[in-house]
């Protein structure tokens, strides 16, 4: 797979596919930001609260680990491809 096809791919996923099932990415990003924030303060001391941008930062990071297992697929690298996509429009999003 190419990565003028990857990227296609994962426009095609955060463009259509991904609201269908997932939901608004800024919303569902904020939520999993909320999970998550609850489950670290207990976890880490001192604690800053994860922002929705960094959820999807986080979820790339995620799909990267999964690279060094060996038997990846092509959606991991369109997945990493989209959660860093979803990151900068979020980051950017809330700075507007």
């Amino acid at each position: 797979m190419k990565k003028e096809e990857i990227l296609a791919e994962a426009s095609r996923i955060i463009s259509r596919d991904r609201n269908l099932s997932h939901g608004d990415a800024y919303k569902n990003h904020a939520d999993i930001a909320e999970y998550w924030n609850i489950f670290l303060d207990d976890k880490l001391k001192p604690f800053t609260a994860i922002t929705s941008d960094e959820v999807a930062t986080m979820m790339a990071l995620l799909k990267m680990a999964r690279t060094k297992l060996g038997a990846v697929s092509k959606d991991t690298y369109v997945d990493m491809a989209a959660y860093s996509a979803i990151a900068g429009e979020i980051k950017f999003k809330e700075k507007e």
